[in-house]
């Protein structure tokens, strides 16, 4: 039996929170968010600075399009495919537990998502951010606030899938993709 992602985030998570407690001033400051409480959707400007910075972290982490280099960058594969059985799936998780704290680092990515193709290889379809929540203010992503919650981590936190490296029907930021499917 493999050891899920979560537990092996455990001890880091809590070293996390411990040097978060001693001093918060290394948090960066959030951008404040703008988006029509009526529909839900961000204002024009916001949608802009999401787009920008979406095609900044699709450059930035195009390398992971090889496996070889997320590992050797840290990043711990889970072994087990997540889906949902009417929503679709997010595929298999790449940890790198040393990013996972309260810090939002855009260019940094707590978790690579990669997805089985038609023959099966896993590739490159997301990233999907954790930050854990010591009281600072809420991130957002060029405007797009994060999940509250949303992953399997045992301490308040805010989460955030973004499919940067294939199309998601249900959209950018939506934690199920309809298109990804587990064997």
């Amino acid at each position: 039996m493999s050891v899920s992602w979560l537990t092996r985030l455990g001890s880091t998570v809590l070293l996390g929170l411990a040097v978060a407690s001693c001093d918060r001033s290394s948090t960066a400051p959030m951008a404040q968010h703008v988006h029509d409480a009526a529909t839900g959707r961000l204002s024009p400007d916001a949608a802009n600075k999401a787009a920008n910075l979406a095609r900044d972290i699709r450059a930035i982490t195009s390398k992971y399009q090889s496996k070889r280099l997320a590992l050797a960058d840290g990043y711990a594969e889970d072994a087990h495919c997540v889906e949902h059985p009417t929503l679709g799936g997010m595929g298999h998780h790449f940890v790198n537990g040393a990013l996972v704290d309260p810090v939002y680092q855009p260019a940094r990515p707590e978790v690579m998502l990669y997805a089985p193709d038609v023959n099966g290889r896993l590739v490159l379809v997301a990233v999907e951010y954790i930050v854990i929540d010591v009281g600072q203010p809420a991130p957002t992503f060029g405007g797009q606030p994060f999940d509250v919650g949303g992953t399997p981590v045992p301490v308040p936190h805010w989460s955030l899938h973004v499919w940067l490296h294939t199309t998601n029907p249900a959209g950018l930021f939506s934690p199920w993709n309809p298109n990804v499917n587990c064997p």
